[in-house]
């Protein structure tokens, strides 16, 4: 069997977000077939600038093709678009070229994969890209979709209903995704399956070592990622400085990832940058809990690996995906207030009756449904089921010229608002 798995950007240099995903996805399923990742020469998200060289290289042991990004995303233009599709009656068009000022916009990549009749399946992370969107019309039949969906209004569009009722498979996140996707788009005949990611955690992660290297020797919250608005970090300076002068003896905050927005200067509050793998799960060790305050997730790759060290989550209950996955693990708690965060991070701490408990369940939670072995065989499973079930759909064309450009679209947050949320507590397969 040989598979493709394409992604907007790809290297061993990215270390988070769907290119992760895609990056554990392509080594792992290379244990059980030929895989080769097809990509851009773009290494950053925000202006998709061509940055490595095209052709093919190797990456941990896989083959990576990389095509050049047709045009940097004008963040201007992007914003100005975004506004229109998402804020106000639209036509289709306006989608269309929404997608284009979003990029990476790379036609020779969609065309490498929509004439080779090499690969059995093609994998496509994410749904809302370029590359995703249009490589997933031209070969429906071998498409499989990994959406990394979050919750914001680009589910509301009305360009991606079609290529989510027509590509052979989707393995979802999360239950919240699924819910969300199948509600927005009416895909339920589409064969999926709830799989999210792995993570390679090692045996043994040394908390003693991370204290003595980074100077840490009182007891921390840690939060590991982006350090964005968007990523509700201005919400947790928010509260954490209103915990620190209510709680003078409590948990420092310490931070592990690049920032895109400013650092509080607290003398409680240590950012320590972009650190390596080793440095990160030995701080995952070291720490009492792990907080995630992002509003928007598809499925967070830290919290499980916190899960898999055996620490519990205090997660951003507005996250409809965080909160069902600390309901049905049964190892964290979730917050909509400051009230709620301090009283959590007050019963989190490592001494406390909670502790331990909800990281045991962590453990048991990751080894159950995120190992390794039962992410791969939920990919291997469903392209055994797909190679013997004869495909029967086909994916809507695009109205014509005039029909297009009909303004006739609904805003997309209004559609977004329109669908149900909250926590899904009861699993499905």
């Amino acid at each position: 069997m040989k598979l493709a798995v394409a992604v907007q950007r790809y290297g061993a240099d990215i270390n988070g977000g769907a290119e992760l995903h895609a990056r554990y996805i392509a080594e792992r399923l290379a244990r059980h077939a030929e895989v080769e990742v097809v990509t851009t020469c773009a290494r950053d998200y925000v202006t998709w600038r061509n940055e490595r060289p095209s052709g093919v290289e190797t990456v941990n042991g896989v083959a990576v093709r990389r095509f050049p990004v047709d045009r940097e995303r004008d963040p201007r233009d992007f914003g100005r678009q975004s506004h229109r599709v998402f804020q106000q009656s639209h036509s289709l068009a306006d989608e269309l070229s929404w997608l284009k000022s979003e990029g990476p916009t790379s036609r020779s990549l969609v065309d490498y994969l929509a004439r080779s009749d090499a690969f059995d399946f093609v994998i496509l992370f994410s749904y809302r890209y370029y590359h995703a969107y249009h490589a997933a019309r031209r070969l429906a039949t071998r498409a499989v979709l990994v959406p990394t969906a979050e919750r914001d209004a680009a589910i509301g569009l009305g360009i991606f209903g079609p290529v989510f009722r027509s590509v052979r498979a989707i393995m979802y996140n999360s239950h919240e995704e699924r819910a969300m996707i199948e509600t927005a788009t009416r895909n339920i005949d589409v064969p999926g399956v709830v799989v999210g990611v792995g993570s390679d955690v090692p045996e043994r992660a040394d908390a003693r070592r991370f204290r003595q290297k980074y100077d840490l020797h009182r007891p921390f919250a840690i939060y590991v990622g982006r350090i964005d608005e968007n990523k509700g970090c201005g919400e947790l300076f928010d509260h954490y400085r209103r915990y620190a002068t209510t709680f003078p003896r409590g948990l420092d905050l310490v931070l592990i990832g690049s920032a895109i927005m400013p650092v509080p200067d607290h003398p409680r509050i240590h950012h320590l940058g972009f650190l390596p793998d080793e440095d990160k799960f030995d701080a995952l060790a070291a720490a009492d809990l792990l907080i995630m305050p992002s509003y928007f997730e598809s499925l967070s790759m830290v919290a499980l690996e916190a899960w898999a060290l055996g620490k519990p989550v205090l997660a951003n209950g507005r996250c409809d995906v965080l909160k069902g996955q600390c309901v049905r693990s049964g190892a964290g708690l979730y917050y909509e207030s400051y009230e709620e965060f301090a009283e959590a991070l007050f019963a989190l701490e490592s001494n406390g009756p909670l502790h331990g408990r909800l990281g045991r369940n962590g453990l048991e939670y990751f080894r159950t449904h995120y190992a390794w072995p039962v992410i791969e065989g939920k990919y291997l499973d469903m392209f055994d089921r797909l190679k013997q079930t004869a495909l029967v759909r086909t994916i809507d064309p695009l109205p014509g010229w005039f029909a297009r450009r009909r303004k006739n679209l609904p805003p997309a947050s209004d559609v977004l608002r329109g669908l149900p949320s909250g926590a899904v507590v009861r699993q499905r397969a």
